[in-house]
């Protein structure tokens, strides 16, 4: 576990100019009377919130069923019943569960406006303060998604046993010429797990959700239920308690399972490394998909260099491609306020500059791995600079 854990440190990328990403709050459904579950319970633990999102994640990550199978009814009313819209509002505005006091801190800091905006009664005084509490809400809070995974652990590959049989073979050898029977006993315990493991695979749902938030929403948590910080307002704390107001709307869904994947990279004496590449790489894939399925879970991504190359730090974790088009978005606010964004050209990636930056594709050495962003090529458009923003295209 420490051999992954410094595998996920090695692949941080440095900062990118900053820009308004979607909030997504990650959870696991899991089956613990299934194989595998508890491995995949503490993987899924330590994958971090994908780089292009911020992170919106409750105290709750894991949720243990009983069911053999689950469904979108299943997650929506367990979302429903735990008033997960509401907690996900609550954690936008750091809110206080006892005084029900808040605070504009982490809107302005994603957001990326200045302070002297978020005097919430100052601002709703004014048509520009009121036109950035409204950009707030579109930009950030109805951007704020909740991605449902339903994990599971399927064996594909029966050769596995090969591999298995040629560890505890190494372990014997170890041990009779050590004389440390501990040898042949790790031997047989890492050659039973690998056994499975080289075969290791996983079949995934993700249910995909929005938090709901419009101008209803936000005039009443604004006007009734926000209670600035030092304020003794029990009224409006009981108020957002009570509130029918907040809910989450089901995007779609996604299935697959996770296609053959290397075992290069991955120690033949830390086979947990496999469960972590496999599921790693799976969701990442769902999140792709469901990117491409539904329009308003797009990401955008910045332009990182214009010169010698059109480059950004994207690969193949995010679903590119050469097939794939972008377009490439500017960035400004209108006369009340809000932020909007206008195209001003099509890019599309270079074949053979492409960055694989899936998990661990350092390590197993896959091409493009050692590159530092995407390059593309210019399809139309004027002059790009650092900090436009891309976001992929559907191609007819």
């Amino acid at each position: 576990m420490f051999c992954a854990a410094a595998a996920v440190m090695a692949q941080e990328q440095p900062e990118e100019s900053k820009y308004r990403r979607s909030a997504l709050y990650s959870m696991l459904v899991s089956h613990n009377q299934t194989k595998y579950a508890k491995e995949i319970e503490e993987v899924f633990s330590s994958i971090p919130i994908p780089e292009k999102f911020d992170n919106h994640d409750l105290s709750v990550k894991i949720v243990n069923s009983a069911q053999k199978k689950v469904d979108e009814n299943d997650v929506s009313a367990f979302l429903k019943n735990n008033d997960v819209a509401r907690r996900m509002v609550a954690r936008w505005f750091d809110r206080d569960p006892q005084t029900g006091e808040c605070d504009m801190e982490l809107v302005m800091n994603r957001g990326l406006y200045d302070a002297s905006y978020f005097d919430v009664e100052a601002a709703r005084m004014s048509q520009r303060g009121f036109g950035v509490l409204a950009d707030a809400g579109e930009e950030l809070i109805g951007n704020t998604f909740v991605l449902v995974n339903d994990i599971r652990y399927t064996d594909k590959q029966k050769t596995s046993r090969i591999f298995g049989s040629i560890i505890k073979m190494v372990g014997a050898v170890a041990g009779a010429a050590s004389g440390n029977s501990g040898f042949s006993d790790l031997g047989n315990s890492l050659g039973s797990l690998a056994e499975e493991i080289k075969g290791f695979g996983v079949s995934v749902t993700s249910y995909l959700y929005r938090l709901e938030w419009n101008d209803e929403v936000a005039d009443e948590f604004y006007s009734s239920q926000y209670v600035a910080r030092g304020e003794k307002a029990p009224e409006k704390a009981e108020a957002f308690a009570k509130s029918k107001a907040y809910s989450l709307k089901y995007v779609g869904s996604h299935k697959s399972t996770s296609g053959k994947i290397s075992m290069r990279g991955v120690s033949s004496y830390d086979p947990i490394q496999m469960i972590r590449k496999v599921c790693t790489r799976a969701i990442d894939e769902s999140i792709v998909a469901l990117q491409r399925e539904y329009d308003e879970f797009k990401i955008k991504t910045p332009v990182f260099s214009v010169t010698p190359a059109i480059t950004a730090k994207v690969g193949l974790k995010e679903g590119i491609s050469e097939r794939n088009k972008y377009e490439v978005l500017e960035q400004y606010v209108d006369k009340e306020g809000r932020t909007k964004y206008r195209r001003v050209g099509v890019i599309q990636p270079v074949k053979g500059k492409i960055w694989d930056n899936r998990y661990m594709a350092l390590e197993e050495n896959a091409e493009g791995s050692k590159l530092e962003a995407t390059t593309f090529r210019k399809v139309s458009g004027g002059d790009f600079y650092p900090g436009m923003l891309i976001r992929e295209i559907k191609v007819k």
